[in-house]
């Protein structure tokens, strides 16, 4: 509203001022009228609309997700098919050189052909047991180490050599994010000391309030006083040196006992504090 004084009535005694006259919303223009009535419109479907874009890209999200579960399970349904198949295979090697042996025309023939298809037989146990926990939330180390090293021991060690794989130390329950790891540690650790070695191999496990560390023990020739694990160019420590990285460990290398042999030695923090258990039996 504005108002407008009149300077000619303001000089007397009963001077005063007119108001102009104020419009009211009909009497606006026609092309106002229609532009206000366009904006409360769009202003009353601004809500809807982004609630109707809102739903869409949640139902996007949600498709998105779906197929992101279907190619999960799709993956693990193959993962599975190659396990099956791969021990189906390595059992129908294991069957052709057992035929084979019993069809040899030397005793020499048939002996080494038997002790091919022990290899092979437990070459698939081993496989079987790094692979066993894929689907656990935790592993008790010990026995699973145990379990590994008799089956490896069958593998590299010929019937009648009197060695064999020793594991010894504390009980420990861990997650199997570590456990799968410290089997694939110790079965390249193993191999490649029972190439030198002449006697048992001894893997332990010994523990702290924090820390935890498994070693691999052997009575061998020993390694150069150059030796560097991190310069070294085989593929079996190459291997080793990846799986001690990627879980946040130490890998050290020191003579055995009586400054005899190899001592190899893993040393890792575990995740957090809640997520393994020690238990109070210890076998030394």
């Amino acid at each position: 509203m504005k108002a407008d004084f009149d300077p000619r009535l303001m000089g007397g005694a009963a001077g005063f001022m007119t108001i102009r006259h104020v419009r009211t919303e009909s009497e606006f223009p026609r092309s106002s009228r229609r532009l206000m009535a366009r904006k409360k419109a769009c202003g009353s479907k601004r809500p809807s609309a982004a609630l109707a874009e809102l739903k869409a890209a949640l139902a996007r999200e949600e498709g998105l997700l779906r197929e992101k579960r279907e190619l999960l399970q799709r993956q693990e349904l193959l993962a599975q098919e190659f396990e099956h198949r791969l021990i189906n295979s390595l059992q129908m090697v294991v069957s052709l050189l057992s035929l084979q042996s019993r069809a040899a025309t030397t005793p020499e023939v048939a002996t080494q052909l038997k002790i091919a298809a022990g290899r092979v037989a437990a070459f698939g146990r081993v496989h079987r047991q790094l692979h066993h926990l894929d689907h656990e939330d935790s592993v008790e180390l010990k026995q699973y180490l145990r379990t590994l090293c008799d089956d490896l021991a069958g593998l590299l060690f010929q019937d009648g050599a009197g060695r064999t794989v020793v594991v010894t130390g504390a009980d420990v329950r861990l997650p199997t994010k570590l456990g799968i790891p410290l089997g694939f540690i110790v079965h390249e650790l193993i191999t490649n000391s029972a190439k030198y070695a002449k006697g048992d191999i001894t893997v332990r496990i010994e523990r702290s309030a924090t820390a935890l560390s498994l070693s691999v023990t052997d009575d061998g020739p020993g390694l150069p006083g150059a030796f560097d694990s991190a310069s070294s160019k085989g593929l079996g420590m190459k291997i080793i040196q990846s799986l001690v990285r990627q879980n946040g460990g130490v890998l050290q290398f020191a003579p055995g006992d009586d400054g005899r042999g190899t001592r190899a030695t893993v040393a890792f923090t575990p995740p957090s504090a809640g997520s393994w258990k020690m238990e109070s039996k210890c076998e030394f």
